[in-house]
């Protein structure tokens, strides 16, 4: 009896670790070039007054992907084909010109990311985005969904970085654990913008796509739902425990000096003479890597859903002949990015405002149409939503939803 029973608990560990990598590299995608710099933004300015944010943000991503990866489980579908199937074509096509705009964007910011990390290793920007543009399209490219996903989440381990930059910074642990188990107030319009932004960084529409589009494209089903689950959880902890580093390694070094700084790169820089140059070279590392591993995946994820939404072939295993139109949105937006990006004086920043308004409106009416797909038990069958769950969905729309009105009021105001 007892070696069936450890035969049956390492078939179920197996069946955890192999369907096991949609959630990690979600969580992690979302740490990117523009993350990076509010959680570094928020540190620098504030010290560790905000890092108490750290494990709301982490509950609501739980949520989002959790939910979204148990819906591509249960269905076999992605999150673009079920809301064309839940709410018809009209609603299915706003919200897929929406995610081309806004995904567009952020891949914009995270070649700028690339290009200037690679600066402050004397890279010029006319050698990093071009080179770095092409990996990643290569790597889209390669015909392996498995392969591709290997190679990412080896590529996550870059994050380690950010956690060994935080140890160098040597922080007093005892107050960082206080500040983050006790929250702090301002009623400064810059805190609560940031605070706004921090936690509006955390979830984008386009992690609720790629979550269960990586489900799907692994050819997961219901019977992976527990690793899906263990996948999404530790994935997000494991993201904000990044997070936390990030903010913590800025508010103990660039605070108390008064730096003030408005991206990832100025964060690096500023660390050279407080912290030591190994602190900031590992700040740099995590920043390109960071960067590149959104812009691989952020290109796939448009394609795939529009490709989804519309019905059409998609897919890394897909060739030309197959899959055009997918292989056409992900070479059309690298391809774009990079050029724009070397345009002399091209304003990254109104890019970057652009998708911020796209994403803000997005987010809540994606999560509204989430939740109800989500309690659908036609569509769920028995992996609905229960009443604890339901009512945590509706808590992160309500907060998201209240924190894009604060947002859009702080920028009409000039904050």
């Amino acid at each position: 009896m007892a070696g069936k029973t450890d035969a049956r608990r390492k078939t179920q560990l197996a069946a955890i670790l192999a369907s096991m990598g949609p959630g990690l590299l979600t969580a992690f995608a979302g740490n990117d070039a523009g993350g990076i710099a509010t959680y570094s933004t928020t540190g620098a300015s504030y010290g560790l007054g905000m890092i108490w944010t750290v494990p709301i943000m982490c509950l609501l991503l739980i949520v989002v992907q959790e939910t979204s990866a148990r819906m591509g489980c249960a269905t076999g579908k992605g999150f673009a084909s079920l809301i064309r199937e839940r709410f018809g074509v009209r609603v299915s096509a706003v919200a897929m010109l929406s995610l081309i705009v806004s995904n567009f964007a952020v891949t914009l910011s995270e070649f700028a990311g690339i290009a200037s990390g690679m600066q402050l290793f004397g890279v010029p920007l006319q050698v990093s985005v071009p080179v770095s543009a092409l990996v990643t399209w290569m790597l889209s490219m390669s015909g392996s969904y498995r392969r591709i996903e290997k190679v990412l989440l080896a590529l996550s381990c870059v994050f380690l970085t950010y956690i060994a930059a935080g140890f160098l910074a040597r922080p007093d642990w005892l107050a960082a654990l206080h500040a983050t188990a006790v929250p702090s107030f301002s009623s400064d319009p810059h805190y609560v913008s940031l605070l706004v932004a921090n936690i509006g960084t955390t979830i984008s529409p386009y992690m609720i796509f790629m979550v269960s589009s990586n489900v799907v494209e692994k050819n997961l089903d219901a019977s992976d739902i527990p690793g899906q689950r263990v996948d999404n959880i530790s994935g997000a902890i494991a993201a904000e425990i990044v997070t936390w580093f990030i903010i913590l390694t800025t508010g103990t070094v660039l605070f108390p000096a008064g730096i003030k700084i408005d991206t990832a790169a100025d964060a690096a820089k500023a660390l050279v003479p407080l912290a030591g140059q190994y602190s900031s070279l590992l700040f740099a590392i995590g920043l390109v890597g960071a960067s590149f591993l959104a812009a691989c995946v952020l290109p796939g994820i448009t394609a795939s859903a529009v490709c989804e939404a519309f019905g059409w072939e998609r897919g890394a295993d897909r060739t030309w002949r197959e899959a055009p139109v997918y292989r056409g949105i992900i070479t059309a937006i690298t391809i774009l990015s990079a050029v724009i990006i070397m345009v002399p004086n091209v304003s990254l920043f109104g890019i970057m405002m652009v998708s911020q308004v796209i994403n803000g409106v997005m987010l809540p009416i994606l999560l509204v149409c989430m939740v109800f797909i989500a309690s659908d038990r036609h569509v769920m069958r028995g992996h609905a939503n229960g009443r604890v769950w339901n009512g945590l969905t509706w808590l992160t729309i309500v907060a998201v939803t209240v924190f894009t009105i604060i947002m859009f009021v702080l920028q009409a105001l000039g904050f």
